[in-house]
């Protein structure tokens, strides 16, 4: 068990929005993610920690897109993205939660989470969502730089492909953070 002290702790849930939790994903689906994440929401919420939700959303004309040179760019659909494609999952966000919106694979950069987590306090994060090497690697890694303690919950992420998610809970997260299971997480007043 990992005991974590509700006052300086927050819950970060990554990019579990409409366009993305129904994509493919490994070793756990979208669904089996999103429901670890609503568990762990609850569990926060009811200890009076925050609970941050963060999607990805570009402008109509994606002028405010990553746009740099890469072998690999990002994949616009033509005509963009499904109406509701940035949504938050039906059935995750209360009034309660923060929602922070990035541009960009991190919640940090370009975003006033930092701002939040200090002001309120916050020296503890705990992170889940999709995608592990993408978004919440990224966040991770920015919350490890900032100073922040870090747990990453396995089984509330998932990747592209298992064996990316795996080398990133084996031999990357145990750098940055304490790596935990949703039911070894809990809050201490």
């Amino acid at each position: 068990m990992l005991a974590l002290p509700a006052r300086t702790t927050a819950l970060i849930l990554i990019d579990l929005q409409k366009g993305i939790v129904g994509t493919p994903t490994e070793p756990y689906s979208g669904s089996d993610v999103l429901a670890r994440g609503q568990l762990l929401a609850r569990r926060f919420r009811a200890a009076g920690a925050p609970v941050i939700l963060v999607n990805v959303a570009f402008s109509p004309d994606f002028g405010d897109a990553p746009k740099g040179a890469v072998d690999q760019p990002m994949k616009i659909p033509p005509g963009g993205f499904p109406d509701g494609w940035a949504d938050l999952a039906d059935g995750l966000a209360e009034a309660s939660d923060l929602r922070i919106t990035k541009r960009q694979w991190g919640a940090f950069y370009g975003t006033e989470l930092d701002l939040q987590l200090r002001r309120r306090g916050i020296t503890t994060v705990v992170i889940g969502g999709i995608a592990t090497n993408i978004g919440v690697e990224s966040t991770a890694r920015a919350a490890h730089e900032h100073g922040y303690a870090v747990v990453l919950v396995e089984d509330a992420c998932a990747g592209r492909a298992a064996d990316m998610h795996a080398f990133a809970f084996e031999r990357i997260f145990p750098l940055l953070a304490r790596v935990a299971k949703a039911d070894e997480v809990s809050l201490q007043s």
